[in-house]
């Protein structure tokens, strides 16, 4: 049997169409800001971006389209308001691709790992590629522009320790210990992403037309923020350094450079892929007051992702994945 000729397993026409959707989604994204990004050098890299994903795209469609489903709708030029003012500076556009691409990095990571027919297999390997080639050109620059945000230095021991005494686990009451190297890889991870949803929920807020989006927004920045500040507060109680906002890479612009749709999808994305990076940093804490924090962080989000589909169900933004077959009805039509 010529294995690229299998049928694909409902997991790998589940991370296509994923693929496929916030693919076009951050592509679309790319492309304006492309359009009013100054600075040669960060230009270039969203011109590679905007290439990179065409490539896939088209590979993306011939897989779905190979199996007969339908190429979903996703995002396109439609979603784009050609000639909006500018939103970001080039800098938040730089910071922007970077998260992005760390998303993209999880995301083809996890498909490769449901993928077993071997060119599916293998076009996943070539976007993995991809992705880290864009991690590696984005850290360069950011370096280079002085705005990449390193995580707390720590000075190392003498000799390794092993722990010695249950208050290890204890963060209440002023008695408990300092961070560790491996807590903090989750908190500084957590608090890019926030300030990342924080900034894009102001911007999209300060642009969108209809007024359930506009109170969403406000809603989901206040969100945003709360956990920004209480990951803020277990950091500089250890006297550790904290991200630097991203709020004032917004300008003034109330002319929206995209659809209502993409602006909710979006923030619903990062909300969404938050989750897992919450619940790292809960599987990794080792401190009651971290835990406690973890867990409120992944409820309070379930609340926003639930008002979140609510508002997209309502206005007909949300498309449906491929569903597994109903027996029960195919059974009635005999």
């Amino acid at each position: 049997m010529d294995k690229n000729q299998m049928k694909l397993t409902s997991s790998e026409i589940g991370t296509l169409w994923g693929e496929y959707v916030n693919g076009t989604m951050t592509d679309t994204v790319n492309r304006y800001m492309v359009t009013i990004i100054e600075d040669a050098s960060i230009k270039a890299i969203f011109e590679d971006a905007i290439e990179t994903f065409s490539r896939q795209k088209k590979q993306l469609v011939t897989f779905i389209e190979n199996e007969g489903f339908p190429i979903p709708n996703g995002f396109s030029e439609t979603d784009f308001n050609k000639g909006a003012e500018r939103l970001f500076t080039d800098i938040f556009c730089l910071n922007y691709l970077h998260v992005m691409t760390l998303h993209g990095l999880l995301g083809h990571t996890t498909s490769l790992g449901v993928s077993v027919r071997k060119d599916l297999r293998e076009f996943y390997d070539s976007c993995d590629n991809d992705a880290k080639r864009m991690y590696h050109q984005t850290i360069e620059l950011l370096l280079e522009k002085g705005s990449f945000q390193r995580d707390p230095m720590f000075y190392p021991s003498k000799q390794t320790e092993f722990i010695s005494s249950k208050d290890f686990t204890d963060g209440f009451f002023g008695k408990g210990r300092r961070l560790t190297a491996t807590e903090i890889i989750s908190i500084s991870f957590n608090l890019k992403k926030s300030i990342m949803a924080k900034t894009l929920a102001i911007a999209f807020g300060q642009v969108a037309q209809n007024k359930l989006v506009k109170e969403f927004l406000t809603d989901t920045e206040k969100t945003s923020d709360d956990q920004i500040k209480m990951f803020t507060k277990i950091m500089q109680e250890d006297n550790l350094p904290v991200p630097k906002s991203l709020e004032t890479e917004v300008t003034t612009s109330t002319n929206s450079p995209f659809s209502d749709k993409l602006m909710m999808y979006h923030i619903g994305f990062l909300f969404q892929a938050a989750q897992a990076y919450h619940g790292t940093g809960l599987a990794s804490a080792m401190r009651t007051d971290l835990v406690v924090a973890f867990e409120g962080v992944i409820l309070k989000n379930i609340l926003v992702t639930k008002k979140w589909f609510n508002i997209m169900v309502k206005y007909g933004w949300l498309e449906q994945p491929p569903l597994a077959p109903n027996r029960e009805e195919l059974a009635k039509e005999n």
